[in-house]
């Protein structure tokens, strides 16, 4: 019988800390547990956690620095807990890597129902890249096998959860236009509010490690008024 999946909890607040631990172990999860930003990383490293909840407000490290470490190496499901309300708070949040984000106060069956859905997605990643699967597109190539995307002159760059995605969604949908809501039903990364930006952020995360800017760009083309158009052609 496989082991529960296992999530890493990093809240500096002891009582919401306890309250997340006891409801995920609840739940049927193992559960590692810090109020520090300094030990996250070596947990990381030597755990096999599939998921990270991370207060973005936190002692030493602070959350949108360990998410860029954590991305750098690591594939695993980040979610950033936040209390604050900017909502540029959360699109920094996504630009460093994270793949979905909750503002306090928040409901814990949907903090739950967001985790479920985000440790699928990663373990589905995970099969896939055993396949050792490649594609190739306009001289670049990407390794299913690693998440890993390869420039045309050999340079390898990795890609967070939710860019990888994104480009899977865009190669398997190549020459049509695909606007936001299609995107975002792709992907499936979270819940889809009108006012959201974060498709948006993604294509700009993407088109920057495409070498792309969006005023020219060719590989992810802006159909204004409509969505986005991948354009080479997937073999």
């Amino acid at each position: 019988m496989s082991e529960p999946d296992h999530i890493l909890i990093v809240e500096d607040e002891p009582i919401t800390r306890e309250q997340l631990v006891a409801y995920f172990e609840d739940e049927g999860y193992r559960v590692s547990s810090t109020g520090s930003g300094d030990e996250v990383q070596k947990i990381v490293e030597n755990t096999d956690v599939i998921l990270v909840l991370l207060d973005i407000k936190l002692p030493g490290k602070d959350g949108l620095t360990l998410t860029r470490e954590i991305r750098a190496h690591s594939d695993i499901g980040i979610i950033l807990v936040t209390s604050k309300q900017e909502q540029i708070d959360r699109i920094l949040g996504l630009e460093s890597g994270a793949d979905d984000y909750v503002t306090k106060p928040f409901d814990p069956r949907e903090l739950l129902s967001r985790a479920r859905n985000l440790i699928r997605r990663v373990q589905i990643q995970q099969k896939q890249r055993k396949r050792n699967h490649m594609r190739t597109f306009d001289g670049w190539s990407l390794d299913l096998n690693k998440r890993e995307l390869t420039t045309p002159e050999g340079q390898p760059i990795q890609l967070s959860a939710g860019e990888y995605q994104l480009l899977l969604a865009f190669m398997e949908q190549a020459g049509e236009v695909m606007n936001r809501d299609q995107l975002m039903n792709r992907i499936r990364n979270r819940e889809w509010f009108p006012d959201d930006r974060y498709i948006d952020v993604l294509v700009g995360q993407l088109r920057k490690k495409l070498g792309e800017r969006a005023a020219n760009a060719k590989i992810i083309a802006t159909i204004h008024g409509t969505g986005y158009l991948f354009t080479p052609e997937v073999v």
